[in-house]
């Protein structure tokens, strides 16, 4: 029976064996890798990664479509909202020393809070390869002084290693979305700087709030509260601060 995709999964479904192939070589899965795959689909990348690496574990929300996967007897399947799945554990399940490799094609409607999840795992994660919508792409991976470097981006690239390596068009999906698609690389820093993410992110939200005034309107009142007393130039706006200089904030900030 034809799957008819849903779209509260937000569900399109990768149709381009040239793109396919594209990304299965990016990957470049080996025998034995503890790859997992959230929201497999229709197996379209499922089935090229379990012939490489011999066993897959993949995360699906849909119940017809976890139903089908079951059949395939070297896949594990867990049949959950990717929100909730515990990387930790899973990494425990997989016996993976290395971490977990984690790969798929997000729900383009919640592939923020998705990443934000695994950001809570990244020391269970030896890398991410994403399909994502390009323009969230371009924010992750964006630099100071651009109109896409945001949040996203600092909390981000505090963490990983980032490259975008391939673009995907509409038509190689079944049905085609209304966006351009991209293919991202994520690879935890071996020594990211310490700091309380919480902290961190709070500092960055507060710092992007108003995007067009300068940080003494927003950041300047948040560091004020928490009794920051060292140095941090306030006559900037957000955009223009370097990934670097909002961790050192927040580290600082910390100690206080």
């Amino acid at each position: 029976m034809k799957h008819i995709p849903r779209k509260r999964f937000g569900q399109h479904f990768l149709s381009d064996d040239g793109i396919i192939d594209a990304i299965v070589r990016g990957i470049d899965p080996k025998p034995g890798q503890p790859l997992v795959e959230i929201g497999p689909g229709l197996a379209a990348l499922t089935q090229p990664l379990v012939e490489r690496a011999g066993q897959l574990t993949v995360i699906e929300l849909d119940r017809d479509l976890a139903q089908r996967l079951r059949s395939h007897p070297q896949l594990t399947v867990v049949e959950s909202d990717v929100l909730k799945v515990d990387f930790a554990s899973l990494r425990n399940q997989l016996s993976a020393p290395q971490g977990l490799r984690v790969v798929g094609n997000l729900p383009y409607n919640i592939s923020t809070p998705i990443l934000f999840h695994l950001l809570d795992y990244v020391e269970h994660i030896q890398d991410q390869h994403f399909m994502l919508q390009k323009e969230v792409i371009d924010r992750m991976v964006a630099e100071p002084d651009s109109g896409e470097y945001g949040r996203l981006s600092v909390m981000l690239q505090w963490r990983y290693d980032m490259e975008n390596f391939l673009f995907v068009p509409p038509e190689s999906f079944d049905p085609p979305p209304k966006v351009d698609s991209a293919v991202v690389r994520m690879v935890p820093w071996t020594q990211a700087a310490p700091v309380r993410v919480e902290l961190l992110s709070e500092l960055v939200q507060v710092a992007f709030s108003q995007r067009r005034k300068l940080l003494r309107h927003t950041l300047g009142a948040w560091l004020d509260a928490k009794g920051f007393a060292g140095e941090f130039d306030l006559h900037r706006r957000a955009q223009e601060v370097p990934v670097q200089e909002f961790v050192a904030l927040a580290q600082a900030a910390d100690s206080q």
